[in-house]
């Protein structure tokens, strides 16, 4: 009896520390040495993500005009005046908006896009800022890596220079980023629709997924999010676009959820083994 019992114990410590691996537990916390924290601004319908780890700082998309403050007064927080890499998925306003006024404000080491041309008004404006400080985008027709702190990031290029003439179309140039801590896998999807999704659909799994679009139906999430097997998900989304049938596929796929509208400011904390999750309000879905 006691060596079936010993047996019990040793089984249930293995199953709980694999289990500790990929957890995204609610958690109050700031980032440290040897930790990567990211925080989703809750902008309304848009984007504005920074990463931050012991030296760097790589913000994914700046939300419409005036939300770059946001993520400026942040990086003040932490004492730096610098932007390692500034990763821009597209060129619609509520992704660029804030571009200029980081562009202007602080040292930005490196921007990336995808290759294609703008034609809002935030736009122009992000390109007059680049100009004024003399920085040249790097405009991605291939995967780039780059490693920060130990920490490796891909940003995955476009498969295509065409994806249509209407609006919603320039969504599928989205820049998706996948950041590996250590065994946390970090997986950032800009506004990729259902082609990009197509291209995407073989990079892998991860712990935390950025879900697509702002939530808003797609006709192959359920089978994105099968192939990606997200731990934690977090959408950068108004209450309105945030879709139900989303948000049903969410639960199906047991991805612990997070929503700005509901939520507001989402931190995660990734150590290497574990994200866990900080929100200014409610919980989980």
């Amino acid at each position: 009896m006691k060596k079936n019992r010993k047996a019990a114990a040793l089984l249930f410590s293995a199953f709980f520390m694999a289990l500790s691996l990929f957890s995204c537990n609610e958690k109050q916390g700031s980032s440290s040495s040897g930790e990567l924290k990211v925080t989703f601004f809750d902008v309304g319908k848009a984007d504005a993500i920074i990463l931050q780890s012991e030296t760097a700082n790589v913000v994914i998309d700046c939300g419409e005009k005036g939300d770059g403050k946001k993520i400026g007064k942040l990086i003040e927080e932490n004492e730096s005046e610098t932007i390692d890499y500034l990763i821009i998925t597209h060129f619609d306003k509520d992704h660029v908006g804030g571009a200029a006024k980081l562009i202007r404000s602080y040292n930005v080491k490196n921007v990336l896009t995808p290759d294609y041309e703008g034609n809002t008004e935030e736009y122009e404006k992000y390109k007059i800022a680049l100009a004024e400080k003399s920085i040249t985008p790097m405009k991605l027709t291939e995967d780039v890596s780059f490693t920060l702190d130990g920490i490796d990031y891909t940003v995955y290029a476009p498969k295509k220079d065409f994806y249509g003439n209407n609006d919603s179309d320039e969504n599928n140039f989205s820049l998706v980023t996948k950041v590996v801590h250590n065994s946390n896998t970090l997986l950032f999807t800009g506004d990729a629709m259902e082609e990009r999704l197509e291209e995407i659909m073989d990079i892998g799994g991860c712990t935390l997924l950025k879900v697509p679009y702002h939530g808003r139906k797609l006709d192959n999430i359920s089978d994105f999010l099968s192939a990606v097997t997200p731990k934690c998900a977090v959408v950068c989304t108004s209450s309105g676009e945030f879709s139900g049938k989303v948000q049903d596929a969410l639960k199906k796929s047991g991805a612990k959820t997070y929503a700005t509208c509901f939520n507001g400011d989402i931190t995660a904390v990734s150590d290497g083994s574990q994200i866990k999750i900080d929100v200014e309000k409610g919980s989980s879905l």
